[in-house]
Order: structure tokens, then sequence, then C-alpha cells
């Protein structure tokens, strides 16, 4: 099984690193997005990673969980994980302690916050989240200290893995 974490701030080129990652690899994506219980989930979403899908394929199981459904607001329809599927974790708060303990490696991408902040922006055609959003990854980033956890930090600056526009929160 091999598991790759890409982590980073909104905007910072999270999931178009993991679309390239997958694509080379043929590892299946799991996207933050998907975890986290709405704006206010962050935490959630981590918590979720670590006990519902990383750990239970750790000890040889099959790992079942809700996605979150943002048109509805609430857990949507179910996802699973077979142990040894090759998995690509995408999302703010995917690089935790605990995380980090079932990655084969894991990667935090750096991005000054005006040109995340452009990104995000182009992306949604709305920002007015990005404050609620920044707090959540402030918290994070003190608790689990995620660029201390990376083995790789990647500046993504500059134009975007195969000038795909980041995605995701």
């Amino acid at each position: 099984m091999t598991i790759t974490i890409v982590d980073g701030r909104s905007g910072s080129g999270k999931t178009a690193l993991a679309e390239r990652i997958a694509a080379g690899s043929g590892a299946r994506i799991i996207h933050m997005d998907d975890l986290y219980a709405g704006w206010h989930g962050l935490a959630t979403g981590s918590r979720l990673l670590e006990r519902g899908i990383l750990a239970p394929l750790a000890e040889g199981r099959r790992a079942v969980w809700r996605r979150w459904d943002w048109a509805v607001g609430d857990w949507g329809a179910e996802d699973s994980a077979e142990p040894g599927e090759a998995l690509v974790v995408e999302g703010c708060g995917s690089l935790t302690l605990e995380s980090r303990e079932h990655a084969d490696l894991a990667i935090w991408l750096e991005a000054p916050e005006a040109v995340r902040r452009a990104r995000a922006l182009e992306r949604d055609g709305d920002d007015s989240w990005w404050m609620l959003w920044r707090e959540q990854e402030d918290a994070h980033i003190a608790a689990n200290g995620p660029v201390a956890l990376a083995d790789e930090v990647r500046d993504t600056a500059g134009p975007l893995p195969g000038g795909l526009p980041a995605s995701g929160a």
C-alpha cells in the first residue's frame, strides 16, 4: 500500500499536484473536501481521515465513511477504500501527527497568501469563506506542524503543475 499526503493552505495547488501524482501512479485520490463537515469542519475532516480511513486500512480492514454533501449541508453518499489500495490524500488538514504515521510520502505546499487567495477567487468566484477557513488552517498548523512532518516542502507561487488551476479548499 502506498499513501501520499498532499497538504497546504487553500489555493496552494494541492488538487493539481494530487491529480498529477495519481495520473502517474494509478493511485486513487481522496479529497479532504469530502471529509470536512462544512465550512467549520477542517478538524473534523482530519479526525475522519485519521480514525475512519487510515487507521482501519493500517489494520488491514476496509475503511468506510460518508462524504460531506456541500449542496445539502450534511453527510451524504458512502465511500470506501480497501487495504493495500494506493491512495493520494489531498487537502488542508490531511497531514497531522496521526496521519503521518500511515503515509509513505508527505508533501506540504507553500505559496504567498495573495497568490493563493487570487487562485481561490478565480476557482470559486467568491472568497467570503476565506477568513473563517484561514483561522482553521492556522489552528491545524499550530496543532500539527505539518511543515516539519513533510518529506518535501514545495513552493507553488508560480504556475501549478500542468498549468491546472488550484481546486478545493
